[in-house]
Order: C-alpha cells, then structure tokens, then sequence
C-alpha cells in the first residue's frame, strides 16, 4: 500500500507544473500587450541570461572530469539526443501534419531537437541506481553541445521560413545570450561557487522564474493571435498521445541500444534517463530565439508537455530499476 501511494505522488503534477499551468491560464485572461510586452520582455532576456550565468556557476568541473572517460556511455546518450530523436521527428512528418496544426508540428520537430535535461536525469539515475557521475557528464555535455547543436539542427530541418533567423544567426543569438552568461558563470565559480552550491535550493526559483517569464511572454503573444481559436481538445489530446509514442519509442531503442552495447545495469539506467529526456529550462529560452514570437506559443507547447509526461513516465521506471537493484 505505501508503495502504491508513493507511486501515485510520483504521478502527481509538481509544483512547477501547476505553476506553469497558472501562467497559461493568466495569459490566456490578461495576456501582456504593447509597451508592457516589450518590458516584460527586456525582463526575460535578463532572466535567461542569469539562468545560464548560474548553470555555469554551479556546474562542477570535478564531476565533468570524473564521468569524461565514460566516453562509450556518452556518445551513445548523445547519439539518442541529438541523432535518434531528430530522426523520429523527422519520420512523424506525414502523420503529425494530417491530425496536427505546421506550427504543432514545428514545435513537435523542435522538440526533437533540444538537449538533455540536467536536473531531473541525474535525480531519475539516483533513483533508479544508476551511475551518477556518469549521469551528472552525459546531461551537463549534452546541455553544452545543444548551445550549438539545436541551432544548427533547426537550420538544416526545419522548413525554411518558419525559423526566425539563419542557422549561423541563430548559433551567434544563442552564444550571446546563452553561452556567453554560462562562460562567465564557469569563469566566476571560483569566488562564487561555494555561496552558489549552498544556496542550490533557492535558486532553482531563478531557473523556473525565468522559464515562466518566457511562457507568459509567448502565451500572451499567442492568445493575442488566437491561439486558443486555433487549439481544441482533441488537439491537444492528439499531441499528448504523439509525444507518448515519442517517448516510449525512445525509452524501448536506448534500453535495447544499452543492452546489445554490454552496458552494465548501472550504465543502462544512466543511457535510458539521460537519452530519453528533453529539456524545458534550455528548450523555452532557445525557443525564444531561434523562432518569431507570433508561433513561440505553439512552438514551445509540445516541449511543455512532453516535459510532464516523460517526468511521470520517468518516475515509474525509476521506482522499477531501483525494485530490480535491490
């Protein structure tokens, strides 16, 4: 019975997601328009990049070093990221296109696109006792390389157009505003790392801060062009199945891939998390550069919602390789 109800707070949304619920809903009632948009704005692009300067801050090189010769595990989490799930994308075309809106299905594509998550895949492969210092390389290189990777990704797949700017364009957009904060976040953590690694906890509010600054941002955009004339239940519904089907597919490839590979137990926990997870704190921020703020809303909306199912999915595989550990 406690195991059942812990599995049930596992599937419960967090915090975070109820808060990113609450964004949508007040955009969707009092969305920002005129001056007040381009303040919020100039707001959001501060808070991104102080996201990135304090990822750069609390990003150990210790641990970068202790995982670095896992080079296998790493290539085949990169592999997952950058090369399999571009390519499933690219394969959902013709069915997404016929029961998804082009801009869905941008987001949908986009989505494929972006890094791993940090956070929530090296907290997944503790729990499920994986290699965690493998787990804390893989995501911090995959989330580094997606600084260029996903740019040029998006310029070489996506229909000409649609992205806001050129791929190099957006690869300078994105060193600017992203790389340049993290490179100084690395660059101070020698004056300011302790204070940032004691006070973890209360700057994941900086993280979720800026992200829903983002969403309120786009959702306003978006309600202001109609979005939810344009978005219907069974709309929403189709996508969530399509990034189920996504998802599953992944976790079954990587976990066969991990398997046929030799991995041991505590690798494959660590390549099936850290390959099958997308990440929401890089994905809404390079969103919102890459693409034309009149289709962010719909651009960023599958990445928020596969963001909650692959946590709910994650969390239940997590509580079954720590069941077969012990």
């Amino acid at each position: 019975m406690s195991s059942a109800s812990a599995l049930l707070s596992r599937l419960k949304p967090d915090n975070f997601t109820l808060a990113l619920l609450s964004t949508v809903a007040i955009a969707s009632v009092l969305p920002c328009t005129g001056q007040t948009a381009v303040v919020f704005g100039d707001i959001t692009t501060f808070a991104i990049g102080l996201l990135f300067f304090l990822h750069g801050a609390k990003l150990s090189r210790e641990a970068i070093v202790a995982g670095l010769t896992h080079w296998r595990l790493h290539l085949l989490v990169l592999a997952c990221t950058f090369v399999l799930f571009p390519i499933l994308g690219l394969a959902l075309k013709p069915v997404a296109l016929a029961v998804l809106t082009p801009d869905l299905y941008l987001g949908l594509l986009f989505l494929c696109m972006l890094p791993s998550t940090v956070q929530s895949s090296i907290a997944m492969t503790a729990m499920g006792r994986g290699n965690v210092p493998a787990a804390i390389c893989s995501a911090s290189a995959s989330n580094f390389l997606g600084i260029f990777i996903t740019p040029l990704l998006v310029g070489a797949f996506i229909v000409q157009g649609q992205a806001g700017r050129s791929s190099l364009d957006a690869v300078l957009a994105i060193v600017l505003q992203l790389l340049v904060p993290f490179i100084a976040g690395q660059v101070c953590r020698r004056w300011i790392g302790a204070w940032v690694d004691r006070h973890k906890p209360m700057l994941k509010y900086v993280d979720q801060g800026s992200i829903l600054l983002v969403v309120y941002t786009a959702f306003s955009e978006a309600v202001s062009e109609g979005l939810w004339h344009k978005l219907s239940p069974q709309l929403l519904v189709t996508l969530g199945l399509i990034c189920c089907v996504l998802l599953a597919v992944v976790l079954g490839l990587s976990f066969w891939a991990s398997r046929r590979l030799g991995f041991s137990s505590a690798d494959e926990v660590t390549i099936v998390f850290c390959g099958s997870k997308k990440s929401l704190a890089s994905g809404v921020p390079m969103a919102k550069v890459l693409f034309a703020t009149s289709s962010l809303g719909m651009i960023i909306l599958p990445v928020m919602l596969f963001h909650q199912i692959q946590l709910m999915v994650c969390a239940v595989l997590a509580q079954r390789f720590a069941r077969r550990a012990d």
